[in-house]
């Protein structure tokens, strides 16, 4: 056993994006690319000396490679504990409740969320921090200078560390504890739903399906739906994690899940279906027959909270990222709850969750939380909808009809334009930045612009500020539009184009989206210059 240093980086590009940092798997397994990060990271935190640390991953391709290098590496470094996933195994909302139960300094993740997996795929890592959530600015930021500057690591040369077995061992002075991935979990699901409500609709004949996409959710989706709560067997399907997500895009959506919305569809379908990602932290509600939006979930959560035990006494606010519909806006303004407008990314939900200004959270990209985590969390989603379903009695369809009667509904959708060369995307974007101050008042496509401006927001809690957060456009009429390039990406840039029209409780809430937003989307196009830009109008995914 003998600590080394070796000379090594830097390496360029590692400046950690929204969800951490995410490239190319063979890029990670670079010689001392990895290694570069994980000493960057733990330099940026003052060091390791002292700490402990949670570390698991989806399991995809790399994970169990990567997790012996970063234990090494945490020895090496001074780390006092670590704590590990059986198999390396962690789901994302998973490592955050371990860091908060335990009171660790903080974690990593092991993940690239929903983005394919394999050698010829994608690999991420991302630090969280002490109170569960992802690593706010400050921290990425110190990160990436470190990783512009960084000449050597530290590792202990040692033997790899059996993971499969749960218990304790140690590595040098560092205690290594192998947990298992569901327990903690589930004990805190249990204080949060009614478990015996929900046992007693399964056995009453509710029916459902769980598409576990080959992912990480699929171990703690089996344990509680078809364990703990009695679903039948082969409620989960496609349950076992595999490194390349069974050759799949384990994205939960409608065109990713597309067995699963099959099946929804069907004449056969079960009550109620769902999914999640790679890392389990997004999902996707499906009703016989009709799809759930992520933001009209968001919206018909923060109605219902109230019906399962850990929110019975109410919800102190309810934030969304910027480009998420205003579906939930409604139901705070109508129950006279704390609202707030964020930007992308879960980090900025944190200091919100932690002043206790807000109890749900949600994204339009399939991750809706609480402040049981600091992370989104996609059983949880599941399980607070099937809480809901067994206190209300009604199908999903009901209640989005009686929630679209009461709020009135917002047509929604998203559209990514996948692997743009970022040139033209950069282009796209300064050629709207450039126009926003003359296009208010302006009439495009039909449509009179009543706003445009470039999302910045001012945290009310640290005062912090985050600028070119995205463009946004309004429209009367209560339209509106959204457009930002994303940093989850691995190739290129994806543009994403977000598209809304708010339809009050007394008009027509049967039209498709693409009918309901067609006005919005011309506009948009217009606006863009879309086809000369990219030379197509028509996105790759439509969600």
């Amino acid at each position: 056993m003998t600590l080394q240093t070796i000379s090594n980086g830097p390496f360029e590009g590692q400046k950690p994006g929204t969800s951490g940092l995410r490239k190319k798997t063979r890029v990670f397994m670079e010689p001392g690319y990895l290694e570069c990060f994980i000493q960057a990271t733990f330099n940026a935190i003052g060091g390791a000396v002292g700490k402990s640390f949670v570390i698991g991953g989806d399991g995809r391709y790399f994970n169990r490679e990567a997790i012996q290098i970063m234990l090494k590496m945490a020895a090496a470094n001074g780390a006092a504990r670590v704590i590990v996933g059986q198999g390396g195994l962690l789901s994302t909302p998973a490592v955050s409740n371990l860091i908060r139960q335990r009171q660790t300094d903080g974690g990593f993740v092991l993940s690239a969320s929903h983005n394919p997996g394999g050698i010829d795929a994608d690999f991420g890592v991302k630090y969280n921090v002490s109170n569960g959530g992802p690593a706010p600015e400050a921290i990425t930021q110190a990160m990436f200078d470190q990783t512009q500057t960084i000449d050597s690591y530290r590792i202990l040369e040692t033997a790899d560390v059996d993971l499969s077995i749960c218990g304790t061992s140690s590595v040098g002075d560092m205690q290594i504890e192998i947990v298992d991935p569901v327990t903690d979990y589930a004990a805190l699901m249990a204080k949060l739903f009614d478990f015996d409500k929900i046992r007693a609709l399964f056995a009453g004949g509710f029916t459902m399906r769980f598409d576990a996409m080959h992912a990480v959710t699929g171990p703690y989706a089996t344990s509680i739906l078809e364990g703990v709560l009695g679903a039948p067997a082969g409620t989960v399907i496609n349950a076992v994690p595999s490194e390349d997500f069974g050759g799949g895009h384990p994205d939960p959506n409608p065109v990713w899940a597309k067995e699963l919305m099959d099946e929804m569809m069907s004449d056969t379908a079960p009550d109620f279906g769902a999914a999640s990602d790679g890392d389990g932290d997004r999902n996707m509600i499906v009703g016989r027959g009709v799809y759930v939006t992520p933001s009209d979930s968001l919206a018909v959560l923060a109605a219902n909270a109230q019906l399962a035990p850990g929110y019975a006494k109410g919800l102190a606010g309810v934030a969304r990222s910027m480009p998420t519909s205003a579906a939930s806006d409604k139901v705070a303004e109508r129950l006279g709850l704390a609202c707030f407008e964020t930007p992308t990314g879960w980090k900025f939900f944190g200091n919100l969750l932690d002043a206790g200004k807000v109890t749900l959270c949600g994204e339009e990209s399939a991750g809706t939380g609480s402040d049981h985590v600091r992370e989104k969390d996609g059983l949880w989603a599941v399980l607070l909808w099937l809480n809901i379903l067994a206190e209300r009695g009604q199908s999903v369809a009901d209640i989005l009809t009686d929630h679209w009667a009461t709020y009135g509904r917002n047509y929604y959708s998203r559209h990514d334009y996948e692997a743009v060369p970022t040139e033209a995307a950069n282009a796209l974007m300064q050629g709207v930045r450039d126009q926003l101050g003359a296009l208010v008042g302006s009439t495009i496509a039909g449509l009179e612009v009543t706003g445009a401006d470039e999302f910045s927001y001012h945290d009310p809690v640290d005062g912090s500020v985050s600028h070119n957060q995205g463009l946004r456009l309004w429209f009367a009429g209560e339209g509106r539009a959204v457009l930002r390039l994303s940093g989850t990406g691995t190739e290129g840039a994806t543009l994403r184009v977000y598209l809304e029209q708010y339809a009050a409780p007394e008009a027509d809430h049967g039209l498709t989206p693409d009918v309901a937003l067609r006005a919005v989307r011309d506009a948009v196009v217009e606006i863009t210059g879309m086809q000369a830009h990219l030379g197509r109008t028509e996105p790759d995914v439509k969600t």
